[in-house]
């Protein structure tokens, strides 16, 4: 993999998970207690042989590129020629923010001819899920390919929401659109998609010459999906490379989390007995930013109902449980749940504190929020909303990181 260079998308607003990317990036936002979004993208490239990383950042980066530089770039030897780079927009080519994801690589590109790599892998900075790039980048060599595109199978209803591909027998590209209306089913399957998902190996030649000529029509919207691949499908070799199990033949897990609900759910599945996303695979770790914090702690046992106790959930480091009850729960570090508190179904971010016999049920609580004693989240929704907290499709209560926590719950 030393041909090989990796650019990681990592600019993009997150408006539908808003408001946990009211402060942050969508890449930079916490999954499973101790990650960050971004870490199952990176973890990829490590674990997959590759060393030389180009992370692009744009909208409210600061938090990622903390998280990145106490995180990652200690990980990786300048010397050797490997590194982890974040690349803020540098408006080399224009005065003007990414236009699309291949605008954002092309406004890059002196950066990426720099490294002289023979392939390029382009990837996204917000999805969760394990995957060997090494392997792809192996088929799309064996398959003399231009461009070799991941694919996943998918609902018909879902496929609206990514670029559909349609292929031959040998998985060769003869058609693509992006987020069709009506997106053409599988061969034999009129219920299932093939899905892009969103991550590519290109030649490296092929992708420079690709992006230049792009950056020179004035009707594009310089993307990927909608403009660069449809319009070389009939004139270059495009591959699909199916993103399955290779012993079941199976799916492999891959979570598209930009909905609140979505993330919600893809967080809370991590609390199962067998979680389909196994984070304690220690032949495939997941890396990440762990501060020097002392183990979690449960405290006190008595029969009036002050128990600390937690079931079927995930407790990170430095979290105090004093007395509360935790159920089907994702506590990051830090946390502490006061006496007779319980807390339901809900994902608490770093620092959050649940006071004495405060209730909360089915919620999403940013960083540092301070729940006052007896209060409750999750109980009334209209009253939830009344205190300005979003509520999801889903019923899910989502707590913004908040100053004067007494005035707003008293709401």
């Amino acid at each position: 993999m030393k041909d090989v260079l990796a650019v990681v998308l990592a600019g993009g607003k997150g408006t539908r998970l808003e408001p946990l990317t009211r402060e942050r990036a969508k890449p930079a936002v916490p999954f499973g207690g101790i990650y960050r979004i971004i870490d199952f993208t990176l973890s990829n490239c490590i674990n997959s042989g590759i060393r030389r990383i180009l992370v692009l950042t744009q909208y409210k980066a600061m938090s990622l590129d903390r998280h990145l530089a106490t995180g990652w770039r200690h990980l990786l030897s300048r010397e050797l020629g490997e590194f982890i780079d974040i690349v803020p927009p540098q408006q080399r080519i224009d005065e003007q923010w990414y236009q699309g994801t291949a605008d954002a690589v092309y406004q890059n590109i002196y950066t990426l001819e720099k490294e002289r790599p023979e392939h390029v892998v382009i990837l996204a900075g917000d999805h969760i899920y394990k995957m060997d790039y090494g392997k792809m980048v192996d088929y799309h060599k064996a398959n003399n390919a231009d461009l070799t595109i991941a694919a996943l199978r998918v609902s018909k209803a879902e496929a609206t929401q990514f670029g559909v591909m349609q292929t031959d027998a040998s998985n060769r590209l003869v058609g693509f659109e992006e987020k069709p209306a009506n997106p053409k089913t599988m061969p034999g399957d009129d219920k299932t998609c093939l899905a892009s998902m969103g991550i590519y190996v290109f030649n490296a030649h092929f992708l420079f010459d690709q992006l230049c000529q792009d950056a020179t029509l004035q009707n594009s919207a310089h993307d990927f999906g909608r403009n660069i691949i449809p319009s070389i499908i009939q004139s270059h070799r495009l591959m699909a490379y199916p993103f399955i199990d290779e012993n079941s033949k199976a799916d492999c897990y891959w979570r598209d989390v930009g909905t609140l609900d979505a993330y919600y759910q893809s967080n809370l599945e991590l609390t199962d007995v067998e979680p389909l996303l196994n984070l304690y695979d220690y032949h495939w770790p997941v890396r990440t930013d762990q501060p020097n914090l002392p183990p979690p702690k449960f405290v006190f046992d008595e029969d009036s109902g002050r128990r600390g106790v937690a079931t079927d959930s995930i407790v990170s480091a430095g979290s105090i449980i004093s007395g509360g009850k935790v159920s089907r729960s994702i506590l990051g570090p830090r946390v502490r749940v006061e006496e007779r508190a319980e807390v339901t179904n809900s994902i608490l971010f770093r620092g959050v504190r649940v006071g004495k016999g405060a209730i909360v049920r089915n919620a999403i609580v940013d960083k540092h929020v301070v729940i006052p004693d007896g209060a409750d989240i999750g109980v009334d929704l209209a009253r939830d909303i009344r205190r300005g907290f979003t509520v999801t499709e889903g019923g899910i209560v989502v707590v913004p990181v908040i100053e004067a926590a007494e005035e707003i719950f008293a709401r």
